[in-house]
């Protein structure tokens, strides 16, 4: 096998090497379908077994040391794609004109330039059908509605774990399961400072109509949320979830007026709703 053949052998695993790894990096990294990259290298890997039981036998049956039969097949696809004649037949195709010295040949179009040109045509009239007669393609307008969508989806997604429940956002809920979730969290998190029911002990009465940091569920759950370190109440926004914050300052208001058995002295200012505009 002569110097130049080894090089064009070389260059060939090269090539279909880094198609190979291109493409499986390009799966793994938007993470698609594995049985897709499982099948581009079993195509890629078949076509590496087809050139090597070709070369075998070019080399060693047809013993082709001068690579002669191992460019045929390129020789013949490059006629095919060009149709380019003969030099020695130049003369036979030379116009009788000339222009500032230069001659001109009378060469047909090469069949890639058709390909290309009645291909742009092909492709156009599928390109209308699809996206303007049957309206079935991915315009602009629809991709954004698409994506839209989509963000709708995943937004409501967000809000059902919570992601975007905060101080500002938190609404009071009555939902009975809701309320029982709280209740629970409040007898394991919050019964030790303020009392089985809310009567107060260590921490204030959550009963009656006075609040140190001010009440309300967005003041509440704020206080749920960051705690409050000089009075030695931990932050729990670390430990729980924001709908379960929501939870339990949900519950805490409805402990509003139980009037429990030795409640705590009142502490704080009194609360009152602010009003709303309607």
């Amino acid at each position: 096998m002569k110097s130049i053949n080894k090089i064009l052998f070389a260059a060939f695993f090269i090539i279909i090497t880094l198609i190979n790894h291109s493409f499986v990096f390009a799966e793994t990294e938007t993470a698609v379908d594995l049985d897709k990259v499982m099948k581009t290298m079993l195509a890629v890997t078949l076509i590496i077994i087809a050139v090597v039981i070709w070369l075998f036998v070019v080399y060693s049956e047809k013993n082709d040391n001068e690579g002669i039969l191992f460019k045929t097949p390129f020789k013949v696809f490059k006629q095919y794609i060009t149709k380019m004649s003969p030099i020695e037949k130049e003369s036979e195709m030379l116009l009788h004109h000339k222009y500032d010295g230069i001659e001109e040949l009378d060469n047909r179009i090469p069949p890639w330039f058709n390909f290309l040109f009645y291909g742009t045509i092909i492709w156009g009239i599928i390109y209308m059908l699809v996206f303007h007669v049957f309206d079935d393609g991915q315009v602009q307008s629809k991709e954004y509605e698409a994506e839209m969508n989509q963000a709708a989806v995943e937004r409501q997604i967000l809000v059902k774990t919570g992601a975007f429940l905060n101080e500002e956002t938190v609404t009071a809920l009555s939902d009975a399961a809701v309320l029982l979730e709280g209740k629970e969290i409040f007898i394991k998190n919050c019964a030790s400072c303020h009392g089985q029911n809310g009567e107060g002990t260590v921490g204030s009465n959550l009963t009656d109509d006075f609040w140190i940091h001010g009440g309300g569920i967005k003041n509440i759950f704020t206080v749920v949320k960051y705690g409050v370190p000089a009075k030695g109440m931990i932050s729990w926004q670390t430990q729980l979830a924001p709908r379960k914050m929501q939870a339990v300052s949900s519950y805490i208001l409805t402990l509003h007026g139980a009037n429990p058995p030795n409640a705590k002295a009142p502490e704080g200012e009194k609360w009152e709703e602010p009003k709303t505009n309607k």
